[in-house]
């Protein structure tokens, strides 16, 4: 393979010259700009560069990124197993162990031309194909971490003592698609996140600014709500993230009882899917975080020789309908993985 430099971009902020990595989340609160990948599992991988500066996402270059097939990809969960799972969450949430849960499932396929294959090019081709506000890359090939993400939401922001976050519950083709089911599963996450936030935050200053707004992202809308507040004194990033993570949005409630209830359904673990990615500018205390959705990564250990994996999901509610559930998965994915396959390069318009 030959050796990528190290680098991280967010839309226009470019950050290369990598001096530090660590997985010690006080790091953020010491001094230089961060990128900051963590996986669903847990590992934070922190890696701090000398060199930041703005410029335009390069127009991806013709046939430099080689992607699977679109039928090359594999599930780990088939459409059988995904839905019985959702059935499997209804059951849990009459029996009262939980209100909601997140049910995913991890594409992947093997990479074409591992050598070739930088993320770097593959985000050139998803912030023509399929824009988002949280666009960026991680390509940190020693550390194992090569992550391409166009994740349409929130995390966290953070500027100085203000924190805040962004949670997505509610997806279809067009707003007149949602149902009462996506504005109820909305709710129960926004309190969820309150409570979160309400761990690390001054008391009484978590506040619900927009609530369950109408989002239009290419291919299908969203509901999007906002919760804000400002951190208590002493609390940094280590406190932040040990109080919300993982993301709220892509658990469920109550999310102890989520946790468990994914880890028994699912048969294959997130990664940087689900997790968190972006950056962190500790001189100016400022920092954003994607959750890693709609998030692409190269794993070269994988034991079938190196693999490109997506992962896709849906939250599951007493008002779930299986089939709805996975055809919402495949909304999700089918956009995306059109254009990792190269088939918007190839036709020159976006790939559908």
């Amino acid at each position: 393979m030959h050796a990528l430099a190290p680098l991280a971009r967010f839309g226009p902020l470019v950050a290369t010259d990598l001096r530090d990595v660590t997985s010690d989340p006080s790091a953020l609160d010491s001094s230089g700009f961060w990128a900051v990948a963590a996986d669903f599992e847990g590992r934070l991988t922190c890696a701090r560069f000398g060199d930041v500066r703005t410029e335009p996402v390069p127009e991806p270059v013709p046939g430099r990124w080689r992607g699977p097939a679109a039928g090359d990809w594999t599930s780990s969960l088939d459409r059988v197993s995904y839905t019985a799972g959702v059935q499997r969450i209804r059951e849990h949430i009459a029996a009262g162990d939980v209100y909601q849960a997140n049910l995913c499932r991890v594409l992947s396929a093997p990479l074409p031309d591992p050598d070739g294959a930088d993320v770097d090019e593959l985000t050139a081709l998803l912030a023509r194909g399929n824009p988002a506000p949280y666009a960026g890359t991680i390509r940190l090939p020693a550390h194992g971490v090569e992550i391409a993400t166009a994740s349409p939401e929130l995390y966290l922001r953070r500027a100085g003592r203000t924190v805040e976050s962004g949670p997505i519950k509610g997806t279809g083709r067009t707003a007149e698609d949602l149902l009462e089911k996506d504005h109820a599963e909305n709710v129960m996450i926004v309190d969820l996140v309150r409570n979160d936030l309400g761990r690390v935050c001054a008391t009484g200053s978590v506040s619900v600014p927009a609530l369950c707004a109408i989002e239009p992202h290419p291919g299908l809308v969203h509901l999007v709500s906002t919760v804000r507040g400002e951190l208590a004194p002493q609390a940094g990033w280590s406190e932040l993230l040990a109080a919300t993570f993982p993301p709220g949005s892509v658990t469920g409630a109550p999310k102890s009882s989520a946790l468990k209830i994914i880890e028994a359904l699912e048969t294959s673990p997130r990664g940087p899917y689900c997790g968190g990615i972006g950056w962190v500018d500790a001189d100016r205390g400022t920092g954003e975080l994607a959750v890693g959705i709609r998030t692409f990564w190269i794993d070269r250990r994988a034991p079938d020789g190196p693999a490109l994996h997506f992962g896709t999901g849906a939250g599951i509610t007493w008002g779930s309908d299986p089939e709805r559930e996975w055809d919402e998965t495949e909304l999700k994915a089918s956009r995306l993985l059109a254009v990792a396959s190269g088939a918007y390069e190839a036709s020159g318009r976006t790939a559908g």
